[in-house]
């Protein structure tokens, strides 16, 4: 086996990230300690915030073979639930975070007699806890603008990147903007990837995609950065559309429940999302023009272009190598052209597949192996 990775992330199973996908990967030759979420943000007193709080305590109080995962865990992974304080910029939760996390690792690293680690990381939240191991290389993996990123106190975490940024030995990051933030000499872009057997493979049309000949649809979090307004725009007039939208709701979308003609259908687990895709006509990407998706890399684009459907999106950085397989629309607006030029666009769905045909996640893998001999 190659060195261990101590890895710094989402919770492991809360949703497909690119981390997961990559670590996943490099798990087949590497051992993995991979420690759930250190918040980006000071929690609230909301009742998802309250929520939240009592997950992370139970996480905390139960043991590692206990806990419940959405997504399996690889061969050679353990999951760490952090004994840590979300508070960023607060020094005295840094302290402790950097106190308690050193115990937790340093005992699951003799638990499992793992020697030699190279941390991994995708939150700068992590800092405090890295800063414990001065003489261990850090990669940090950018996956996100975090000073744009909804729900995060900026300014906190920028400083948090910034001692990251200079910590670490190599900084991959998910697109070109993302990249200009960081040092040249030590930065390298790693684009996401996509599953290709799981949307590749044909599936049966799901139970709850209702029976329509026209459906435009989306999956993702429902969230500030989707234009909800232009999707409302677009449904009124065109009526003999169904417009069907999946993912977990975190914005106001008064809007779109008054509408006949939109449908939500609730979060859906990532291995049945190509089910959807498959059996509907066009798929959308209708995201506002913030800062945030100007350096966003969505993993949901590659998905659509991998299962050949037709593709509505607004425009972002990213969607440059993919521009003449989409069709661009305007900020602000309705989609209806878009769409139905998309619609009479079926000659172009095996060019979509076949443009991420060697963009798996098996491959970004063996890049980012690469990338990281010169650690071992």
């Amino acid at each position: 086996m190659s060195r261990p990775l101590i890895v710094f992330g989402e919770d492991w199973g809360r949703h497909p990230s690119s981390t997961q996908h990559l670590v996943t990967h490099l798990s087949a030759t590497r051992d993995i300690i991979w420690i759930n979420s250190i918040g980006l943000r000071r929690p609230k007193l909301t009742l998802t915030d309250i929520k939240r709080a009592f997950g992370k305590i139970r996480q905390m109080l139960g043991s590692p073979s206990s806990q419940h995962f959405s997504h399996p865990l690889p061969l050679h992974m353990s999951v760490i639930s952090p004994r840590a304080v979300s508070w960023p910029g607060n020094k005295l939760a840094g302290s402790f975070n950097r106190f308690s996390l050193l115990r937790q690792i340093k005992a699951e690293l003799e638990r499992r007699n793992l020697l030699n680690p190279i941390i991994w990381t995708s939150l700068p939240s992590s800092i405090d806890a890295i800063e414990a191991f001065p003489d261990t290389p850090v990669i940090y993996y950018c996956g996100d603008d975090f000073e744009a990123l909804e729900g995060v106190d900026h300014v906190p975490v920028k400083i948090m990147e910034d001692r990251l940024s200079s910590k670490a030995t190599l900084i991959l990051t998910a697109s070109q903007v993302l990249t200009k933030k960081f040092p040249t000499e030590k930065t390298y872009i790693v684009p996401h990837g996509v599953d290709l057997n799981l949307f590749q493979m044909p599936v049966p049309r799901p139970d709850d995609l209702p029976e329509h000949p026209r459906i435009a649809g989306f999956y993702g979090s429902i969230s500030g950065w989707i234009d909800v307004e232009a999707i409302a725009r677009t449904a009124r007039l065109m009526p003999d559309w169904l417009f069907v939208l999946i993912g977990a709701v975190r914005t106001n979308i008064t809007c779109l429940d008054i509408l006949k003609n939109v449908r939500l259908l609730g979060e859906k687990p990532h291995g049945e999302l190509a089910a959807y895709i498959q059996h509907w006509t066009v798929s959308l990407l209708p995201f506002k023009n913030t800062p945030q998706i100007q350096a966003c890399n969505p993993l949901k684009l590659r998905e659509y272009l991998s299962v050949g459907t037709p593709i509505v999106s607004t425009y972002f950085q990213a969607l440059e190598p993919y521009a003449n397989l989409v069709e661009i629309a305007s900020y602000n607006t309705d989609y209806c052209t878009q769409i139905l030029a998309a619609t009479a666009d079926t000659a172009r769905n095996s060019h979509r597949s076949a443009s991420v045909a060697n963009e798996g996640w098996d491959q970004r893998a063996a890049y980012v192996e690469a990338l990281m001999e010169k650690f071992e």
